[in-house]
């Protein structure tokens, strides 16, 4: 019993001080507050709808009409049967968000220097180090939780990975399979999809080791179990990935059939993303020092430089009031790099990138090689367009690499990567194995590159760089060339204070190992200053950005928007439709009403053309089309209001001809001027093999009718009354995988017309049609992850059992 609390009470009271690290760093939690995050505002407005439905019938739906005029909930939080992996989950996440993503960053961390046999108080310092790159605190800040989410588990699956190629295979399998499911648990299948090719580049390197150290039927007998491990954590998550998989090809990651732009120019023919989107933000390959002097680019787009600067000063010749420049200061433009936007500087620490060149001299086989590859691969992709031929060569050829946008975020890899190789570095200094010699001359040539490399920034900062950013044009033309001479002046100033102030912690850095290295120091004490160093240095930075400051009442938060006196209007009509907001922003109208706008990085496909090409343009008839009653805009004096647009079709109408075109392109150019009201277009696709006499021509007669009566997110009920047979459109989004039709109660087909409707021919007579949302994807998937939670109880309960007889 003794031996037990002594083994397991240090790894208690780090994961206790983890536990106050994460609270003390964002402390108003503890006062009832939240972090107001941009992008969580935007899915709060995204996903009322589907929780409003939840809390009314305690039943998930898994569509929405709120967003992009309707689309699946399957990227906006959508619940699952049987899915345990993700309670789990939520078990980690005990404390207050975002607390608890940092508390996962500095968990998962410590225990791959675990596994990696690291003593626990170096393990507890490299999670610091991790936790806190900068990067990884500012995606808190925005609200960029599924990213971070990811990100928190990875370090966790490197472990489970570790173990089994350390022989350890069931342990190994069993942490795999949990870690993998998590990671998959947190839906963001980029930050997976990286952890995949740092995988590949640390299986390469253990395949090389197994090679030259003959031992090919252990790393093979090891991949066999990876690979099951693998396969049973999709299991777990069968529900999600399941329903991913099959939403991804109809949506803007998937293939488009359209060859032609909105403007009538060629579109590249493409599986994935437009490169140029998916390049938009390619890190600058100067900006790489970034990851070594905080604001080396000048930091972020909107940085506080304070009342004792050039731009504040710049801002008081231009008429500004003290209080009004004052303001101004707060947001000035440092920034100037060439990516469109940057919150913050991906900044990993001088003591960590210290501490890591220090490890490259020391630091010997496949553990080196694995980070170091991880640390290059990540570095070179994340310079996209600047690095063309080898992005190019990875859109190209690389599976799934083209479904993804944001290149600089595979730097990920790296924040990973240091850290752990930083934290071996110490590990080798402290060991007996090297000679002391070789640790001096070690020390000796990481100052020389670090220290020397933050000194010629310094001295020769003017003659280097012209601190020129890609938007000064529009500055000088909005505020004159003085105005941008004073953003450099400033930007040259934090650039000096940053580079002096890395060159002073490379120093302090030096400092604490030389003075262990001629025994002025024990080692608890180098790690006690390294700790204060690397909190000093990477909090220090952190809270330029993220601090307490950006957090408010938790009401802020749980409810960001107000609805103003035009919404207020709108609500009193208790009829079906949609509303096109001009003026409010992406998801504040999704909070109302049913809406056009949202806020989404993988919205339809079709929805998203036709968006481009004709609702953006605010063309009437289809916006029509879409039964979009009003119109939320801005008069002469800013002032809101809505327009009625009295020619909406409805939510359904019978028409009196439906015509065959020939391809994507013909049908999405009809839409400009089609009489859509009497007339429909179709192209071919596969519902129409479940289709059959069709007509070209039908009767409508002035009595006919089709009404709305019933709806609700996942379910449509309309009565019909014609004479004759008749085929009616339906102002809602087609998608096939998912949507029943029943007439009377019978299931019957419907068929995609005007490029993105639905539309169904209805007998003669008097009918009720119903559509009714029930993917069967949710059902497969739901009984695949009820049958792997019951196998992996098994398995985990047999392989607990052979580790105690084993004992």
């Amino acid at each position: 019993m003794q031996l037990s609390i002594k083994r397991i009470g240090p790894h208690l009271l780090v994961l206790i001080g983890f536990i106050i690290l994460s609270l003390a760093y964002f402390s108003p939690v503890l006062k009832g507050k939240q972090i107001f995050q941009s992008d969580i505002m935007q899915y709060i407005g995204m996903s009322k709808q589907q929780k409003d439905f939840k809390a009314a019938t305690g039943e998930e739906t898994y569509w929405t009409n709120s967003a992009f005029a309707g689309m699946p909930t399957y990227q906006l939080g959508a619940k699952y049967p049987h899915n345990y992996i993700k309670k789990l989950d939520l078990t980690l996440r005990f404390l207050p968000r975002p607390a608890d993503y940092l508390f996962l960053y500095l968990l998962s961390f410590y225990i791959l220097l675990l596994v990696l046999k690291v003593d626990f108080k170096l393990a507890a310092l490299g999670a610091i180090a991790f936790g806190f790159s900068t990067y990884l605190i500012i995606i808190l800040g925005v609200g960029h939780n599924s990213k971070a989410h990811a990100i928190a588990y990875m370090p966790l699956v490197l472990s489970g990975i570790l173990l089994v190629f350390q022989k350890k295979y069931i342990s190994g399998f069993l942490l795999t399979t949990i870690a993998m499911g998590l990671e998959l648990v947190a839906n963001h299948f980029q930050m997976t999809y990286y952890l995949l090719l740092l995988v590949i580049v640390l299986g390469v390197a253990y395949l090389v080791d197994a090679y030259r150290k003959k031992i090919l039927p252990h790393y093979f007998k090891s991949i066999g179990v990876l690979v099951a491990a693998v396969v049973l954590s999709i299991a777990l998550n069968a529900t999600n990935i399941l329903a991913t998989q099959e939403y991804v090809k109809e949506s803007t990651r998937g293939k488009s059939e359209l060859t032609i732009n909105p403007d009538g120019s060629p579109k590249p023919v493409t599986s994935g993303l437009d490169r140029d989107y998916i390049t938009q933000f390619s890190y600058g390959i100067v900006e790489t020092f970034n990851l070594f002097i905080p604001r080396f680019m000048g930091g972020g787009n909107g940085e506080d430089v304070g009342r004792n600067s050039a731009t504040y000063e710049a801002f008081r010749r231009l008429g500004a009031t003290t209080t009004q420049a004052l303001e101004e200061s707060k947001h000035a433009p440092m920034y100037w790099g060439k990516q469109p936007i940057v919150e913050a500087p991906a900044y990993i620490g001088a003591v960590v990138l210290f501490l890591f060149v220090f490890a490259l001299f020391l630091v010997k086989g496949r553990l080196k090689w694995w980070l170091v590859g991880g640390v290059l691969l990540s570095l070179l992709l994340s310079y996209g367009k600047n690095l063309g031929f080898l992005t190019n060569f990875f859109i190209d050829y690389v599976p799934l690499y083209n479904k993804f946008r944001a290149v600089s975020s595979i730097q990920v890899i790296l924040e990973l990567c240091i850290p752990v190789l930083a934290i071996f570095g110490l590990v080798r200094l402290f060991n007996d194995f090297e000679k002391k010699e070789d640790k001096l001359k070690a020390l000796k040539y990481t100052s020389i590159i670090t220290g020397g490399l933050a000194l010629v920034f310094l001295l020769f900062k003017s003659s280097l760089f012209d601190f020129v950013g890609a938007r000064d044009g529009q500055y000088i033309q909005a505020y004159g060339q003085d105005f941008v001479r004073a953003l450099k002046e400033d930007r040259k100033t934090i650039f000096t204070q940053d580079s002096l102030r890395t060159l002073i912690l490379v120093l302090l850095s030096a400092g604490v190992i030389f003075a262990f290295l001629r025994d002025k120091l024990k080692e608890k004490w180098v790690i006690v200053v390294f700790l204060g160093l690397i909190l000093f240095d990477l909090v220090g930075v952190n809270k330029r950005y993220v601090n307490n400051d950006d957090f408010v009442s938790s009401i802020r938060v749980n409810k960001p928007f107000q609805a103003n006196e035009v919404d207020k209007e709108i609500l009193k009509d208790t009829s079906h439709f949609r509303v096109f907001d001009l003026v409010s922003g992406p998801s504040k109208p999704s909070y109302f009403h049913n809406s056009l706008n949202g806020y989404n990085a993988a919205e339809l496909k079709r929805y998203r053309e036709v968006f481009d090409f004709y609702v953006s343009q605010n063309n009437m008839n289809v916006l029509s089309m879409f039964n979009t009653k009003y119109i939320i805009a801005q008069d002469e004096k800013e002032g809101l209001f809505s327009y009625k647009n009295n020619e909406a079709n409805g939510n359904a109408w019978f028409i009196q001809s439906l015509q065959k075109v020939e391809s994507a392109n013909e049908e999405i150019k009809q839409l400009d001027s089609l009489p859509n009201k009497i007339k429909a277009i179709y192209s071919s696709h596969k519902a129409l093999e479940t289709l059959k006499d069709i007509k070209q021509k039908y009767v409508v007669d002035s009595l006919a009718t089709i009404d709305l009566v019933e709806v609700t997110p996942n379910y449509l009920k309309y009565t019909s009354k014609n004479s004759n047979e008749g085929f009616a459109v339906f102002s809602e989004i087609y998608y096939g995988n998912g949507w029943k039709t029943f007439v009377d109660g019978e299931e019957c087909s419907h068929m995609r017309v005007n490029y993105i409707l639905r539309g169904m021919q209805i007998p003669a007579g008097s009918h009720t049609i119903e559509f009714k949302f029930d993917p069967e994807v949710v059902k497969t998937g739901s009984r695949i992850a009820l049958a792997s939670s019951v196998l992996f109880g098994i398995l985990l309960l047999g392989g607990l059992f052979y580790r105690f007889k084993k004992k």
